[in-house]
């Protein structure tokens, strides 16, 4: 039997953290270049967050960011008083997928939205991403309308994204647990 050919394989066991995103995970949040192409993004919300108006959450494992969920509150109409949350930007790092994380993340955006007295939360799903639809239904969100998911960006290079994708709009009535 080669070197190559001699596979140990081991356990490892992690602490995460969720956290509020500080100034030294904004580079972090690109993950290695992967989501580079979001850094205006990144820092818009994370300024948007020091006003108050979002929150960016982290799951941290041994101070980088793993994976995360923002948090924008929203006024329903201009003529209410009442605000949701708008939950976006959710993802995990994939080899991390699985495990919990995600679900943890979730849940920790909704009692910090019940801090801020927002009783409902909203979330899009991307028609082609089943797997985050079933979390989403596994968690108590249900379907409520679509969007053509059209939006754009200025990436890291100054250059306007367009994305077009359609998405499902789904919706949960928050309560203390």
């Amino acid at each position: 039997m080669t070197t190559y050919e001699n596979h140990t394989a081991m356990d490892l066991h992690m602490p995460i953290t969720l956290r509020l995103a500080t100034a030294d995970d904004l580079p972090k949040l690109e993950w290695y270049g992967q989501y580079r192409h979001f850094r205006n993004l990144f820092r818009r919300t994370f300024r948007e967050q020091q006003l108050g108006r979002r929150l960016m959450l982290i799951a941290d494992a041994n101070t980088f960011p793993i994976g995360h969920i923002f948090i924008q509150i929203e006024r329903d109409s201009k003529q209410s008083r009442t605000r949701h949350a708008y939950f976006y930007s959710f993802r995990v790092m994939e080899m991390f997928r699985g495990r919990g994380i995600g679900t943890s993340l979730l849940f920790e955006a909704e009692n910090r939205a019940l801090e801020y007295g927002l009783t409902r939360a909203t979330i899009a799903a991307a028609k082609m991403n089943a797997g985050a639809r079933r979390l989403y239904e596994r968690q108590g969100y249900q379907i409520y309308g679509e969007d053509d998911g059209a939006w754009s960006y200025v990436d890291h290079r100054g250059r306007i994204c367009h994305i077009d994708e359609p998405c499902w709009l789904l919706e949960k009535y928050l309560t203390m647990r």
